[in-house]
């Protein structure tokens, strides 16, 4: 016999993570950002990274990085400057504008979080998320999820 869908633990966990991850980029296209940019706004709120850096943290190609900075700049959001101490090396920063969305944008995805998991007891919380983070460890999973 054959298992229904439902039978597997990854049907319930992409059930719910398309949900959860489309109500948040549809919150923030309400402020005019992607997931994606997102991801690399509030990475670089901790301060200016050079593209390979942030690349390599995120675990997206340089070509992606690059894709998204043009669009952040595009957007008054982000900048990118010749690092001081050797100018063939960029360096990607927020600018005024892109740092005073970061907030904003940090409270979307805690409201997104309570819309989805707000219900949940804290132990609840604690137990999905030990489990998800011993699942990334024992898999080795790498990168940030921008989807």
């Amino acid at each position: 016999m054959t298992s229904p869908l439902e039978a597997h633990l990854g049907y319930w966990l992409r059930h719910v993570s398309n949900h959860v991850s489309h109500a948040f980029a549809q919150r923030l296209a309400a402020k005019g950002v992607t997931v994606a940019e997102w991801v690399v706004l509030r990475e670089l709120a901790d301060g200016a990274a050079a593209p390979s850096a942030l690349a390599a943290r995120l675990g997206l190609t340089r070509g992606a990085i690059s894709k998204l900075a043009d669009r952040l700049e595009a957007k008054g959001l982000a900048e990118r400057t010749a690092d001081a101490d050797d100018g063939r090396v960029q360096r990607l920063s927020p600018t005024a504008a892109g740092r005073a969305l970061v907030p904003a944008l940090a409270a979307l995805a805690d409201e997104n979080d309570a819309a989805f998991f707000g219900h949940l007891s804290a132990e609840e919380r604690a137990t999905i998320e030990a489990a998800m983070r011993e699942i990334v460890r024992r898999k080795g999973l790498k990168g940030v999820p921008t989807d």
